[in-house]
This record gives C-alpha cells, structure tokens and sequence, in this order.
C-alpha cells in the first residue's frame, strides 16, 4: 500500500521540477534582455559614455582636461621598442587624447596654470618637457633662454608652439632686472657676485620675479618654476592631471609644496632620460622616519647625502597681490606669510646626472679651478662640487668609473632591497606619454610648424648636435654679477633701502640637501 502511494506522487513531483526549470530558464532569457534594454535606451538618452567615442580620434578629451572622462590607462603605446628618435613617428597613432599637436585649451578651463623656467637646453629637452606638462594641463609656459635654447635652430620651434613664450637673455632684460626690487633688497643679496650655481640662481630668482607679472598678465591662477630636467608626477589626483590636482586644492592654501624624487639610473649609457628611467628615489617626507634613517647608509651609497642634488622640493604659488619668489624653490609675499601645504603624494621626479655627459657639460659651464677651496665658491651642494672636481682633473675612464660608482646603480640585490623597503619607486607614466607623444608625431609636428622640416632629419639632428657643441657660437650674456654697474654702488642702494628684518625679507631658500644622520642626532 505504502509502496503503490509512493509511486502514485512520483510522477506529480518530476512534473512540478520540470515547471520550476521552465521558470528559471525562462528568468535566466529575460533578465539580460531587459538590462540590455535599460541600458540603450539611457545611452541613447544620453546617460552613459559610449567608449568608443571617448577612444576616437576626433575626441577633444586628454588627461589635464576635466571636461573629459579620463580612462584609467594614460596611454596606450602599440610598439615595443625603447630606441626611438626623438623626432620618430610610428605608423600607427598612439596616443588618442589630442586633435592636434598645438594641445589648445578652451579659456573656461580652470584652473589656468603656468610654468616658468630659465634654461640653456636643446629641443631633444625642451620639447618633451613642454608637452608633457601640456598633457597635465599646464596651458602657457615663460621660457628664460640662453645658449643652446637661444639659438635660432632651437628658438624659432619653441616661438611656434601655442601658449609658449620665450624670453631672450639681452642686455635690455639685464639693465631692466638690474632695475628690480629684489636685485635692490637684501633677501637674496648672499648669492650675489659669486659664479656658477650662485649666479644661475640669482638669474632664476629675478626671471621668477618677470614671470608673476606676465602670469597675472595672463590671466593665470597658478605659476610654478621648474627646470627642464624636472618633470611634475601628479600622483594621488583622480586622474593623472595637475589641474584636477591643484582644483582639489584648499582655498585659503597660498602655496603647494611638490616633494622632489630623484632619478636613480641603472645604466651608464642613457641617452633619453625622459623615456629610459623609471627608477627613483622617494624624498624624505614621504617616507617614515625609521625607514629612512634605517636604510640611510645602503641609500646614500658612500655619496654626501641621501640626494645626489636638492631635496627640499619645488613650488606652486597661487597668483595674488604682492606675490614674489623667495629663491628658486619657494614663493613668498611682500604683505603675509604664505600658507603653504606640502603633497602627501605628488612629487617633482628630478632627473639629476641621468647621462654620463652631464659631468663634462657643468663642468664646461663654470669657469671656477678644480680645488676644494674655490668650488665652494661657485657650487652649494657638496655633490655638485666633487662632480665638478672629477670632471676638471679624471682621464675619462676615470671618469666613467667615478660616475658608475656614485650615480649608476648596478647593483639589482640592492635595488631590489631599496624599492621592497619603499627608499625606490618604479614610476612608468612619463615614459609611457612621452613615448606616446614621439609616436603620435607632436615633436616632428612642433618643429614642422617651424618650417624646420625642409632639411632631412638627418640634417637637422646633425645641425641640432652642432649647435649643441659649438662654443664658439654661444651668445654673450652680461654676466649677473654685472648687473646694476659697481658693486659699491649696488651695495650702497641696498643699505639705502633696507628696511627693518620683517617677515617680509627673509632670506631665499636655497637647495638645501635631505637631512642627515647628524640630524638623527640632534632630534634625539
């Protein structure tokens, strides 16, 4: 009986299983259908980014902009070679953000950001760097040219590049800085009337005095004072773009503060800084303080300080009333003290000694003798000063020898060791836009547009080489510790119109080394 009931709902039980099924298979078929639906009708409404228009060529759209949705990725590069020329194209586009390689800037973008800088370099420099901080969404940059960067050759690119203006090292610029405020107050006077890196920084100083009025002139919210061997890495933004940084930027905040990295190379023989590091070391304040001093002795490698170079950053300063530059990496105001915030992310990625060349070419700028005494004079930085000594009196396998001992490092245990402690960070994304932006065809476009391109590309390298190493074309620069005529005189209007030791005058910071272990020893 009990067997006959229990096959009677065996038959009720298989059908039941297979509605259930019907039911299932029935959702599983419909669900999609109607997501796929919903979402075409708020595509077509205009609700969602169609990817495929943010892609294409004719989108206005590129990281610094923020009226444009920016991908994750920054760039995406189809070659994989690293030795491309400088002014290589490749055959097909990889860099999609740009219409053209002007790069310009709708006027309701904000903020407007500019940089100003006071260079000697030639275009394979200069060009990259440009448009690298196009990308990020600097629109007009001051250029203080000399040497190389003066010549025609160079010159006539840099004039035709949209937001780009150059201004030449005449004797009309000297007499009129000669004329300045801060060449006749006291702030800044300890650099003056002493040679090299002193000099340079004077000149820094009173081009950055130039510059804040051509930037408020401008219309400009922003100004930063980078050299050409500096590149800004705008990490911790939502995109990788300084205007979206400096946006997210408090109010009330006068003055940012970019902690500097500095390029640690792995090869003795790079010949493009920009698109062949990628290894740095991290500045002090963004990392702990028992890492670094922890780590101190393995980082600095039997070198002077942690820093080959400067490790007290650069700046960004808002443009207001009574603005002025207080040395070459800070700003400073005539009427308050600066509130200054310092990045918790972001850095300036410095590319100190990158090329074995840049031995000689510092040597060959300064004209000071190779003893301990007399570098003193003509360098801050004490590495700087042993470079230059080697330089003046090393063979050149001496040299080479010297520069892969303290610069290159060759060693991938402690590389490795450095970057699993945090001291070492691989940072891609500006080798990857600048390689992008040679591939696209920016450079070869910028110097087209100069109507340099009538001479083959071979010609044109060779002639931009030429210009790189001919002295004897090398214009004539009144030398800054001429300016204003006597120093007696210079002197004496100084004291004239010295006032009181207020806030307002503090002395310029200069570049200043990380701290030391001696510093270690003082804090405890």
């Amino acid at each position: 009986m009990a067997g006959g009931l229990y096959n009677a709902t065996r038959p009720s039980q298989s059908s039941s299983n297979q509605n259930f099924g019907s039911r299932l298979l029935l959702v599983l078929t419909v669900l999609p259908l109607t997501l796929a639906a919903f979402a075409f009708v708020l595509q077509w409404r205009g609700g969602l980014n169609d990817p495929t228009t943010r892609w294409s060529p004719d989108s206005h759209g590129f990281p610094g902009d923020m009226g444009s949705s920016a991908p994750e990725e920054v760039v995406r590069s189809s070659s994989s070679s690293d030795c491309v020329e400088l002014l290589g194209r490749s055959s097909s586009p990889t860099f999609p953000y740009y219409r053209d390689w002007k790069f310009n800037y709708n006027d309701d973008l904000k903020p407007k950001i500019c940089i100003t800088t006071s260079t000697s370099a030639g275009l394979e420099q200069i060009l990259p760097w440009i448009f690298y901080h196009k990308v990020l969404g600097v629109s007009t940059f001051f250029l203080f040219v000399e040497g190389k960067a003066a010549s025609p050759i160079v010159s006539n690119v840099l004039e035709s590049i949209p937001g780009v203006k150059v201004i030449y090292r005449t004797r009309e610029l000297e007499e009129q800085q000669a004329r300045s405020r801060i060449w006749n107050e006291t702030w800044l006077s300890s650099f003056f009337y002493k040679p090299c890196n002193y000099e340079l920084f004077v000149k820094q100083s009173l081009n950055m005095e130039m510059a804040i009025v051509m930037a408020r002139d401008a219309g400009m919210d922003w100004i930063i004072h980078l050299d050409t061997d500096e590149l800004i890495h705008p990490a911790g933004a939502q995109e990788y773009s300084l205007r979206q940084l400096l946006l997210d930027v408090p109010g009330n905040a006068d003055m940012v503060i970019f902690p500097n990295y500095e390029s640690s190379v792995e090869r003795d023989d790079i010949k493009e800084p920009f698109s062949e590091v990628s290894m740095f070391k991290k500045n002090y304040d963004h990392l702990t303080k028992d890492v670094y001093f922890g780590m101190y002795k393995e980082s600095t490698r039997g070198n002077p300080n942690y820093f080959l170079t400067y490790g007290n950053g650069k700046a960004a300063a808002r443009i207001q009333d009574h603005l002025r530059p207080n040395g070459a990496h800070r700003w400073h105001n005539y009427m308050k003290t600066p509130n200054e915030i310092k990045m918790e992310e972001a850095a300036v990625l410095h590319y100190t000694y990158p090329k074995f060349s840049d031995l000689t070419s510092r040597r060959d700028r300064c004209g000071c003798k190779p003893t301990k005494e007399d570098v003193k004079r003509c360098f801050i930085l004490e590495f700087d000063r042993a470079a230059f000594i080697i330089a003046s009196t090393a063979s050149e396998k001496e040299m080479l020898h010297w520069y892969r001992e303290h610069v290159v490092w060759t060693s991938e245990a402690l590389n490795l060791k450095l970057l699993r402690k945090g001291i070492l960070t691989r940072i891609y994304a500006p080798m990857a836009i600048i390689k992008a932006l040679r591939e696209s065809g920016v450079f070869s476009s910028a110097i087209a547009s100069a109507q340099t391109t009538t001479l083959s590309k071979e010609k044109f390298l060779s002639s931009v080489e030429s210009s790189n190493s001919t002295s004897s074309t090398k214009p004539k620069v009144i030398s800054s510790r001429k300016f204003g005529g006597s120093r007696e005189s210079q002197a004496m209007t100084r004291k004239a119109l010295e006032i009181s030791d207020t806030d307002s005058h503090m002395k310029a910071v200069p570049p200043l080394s990380p701290p030391g272990m001696d510093d270690l020893n003082i804090e405890t």
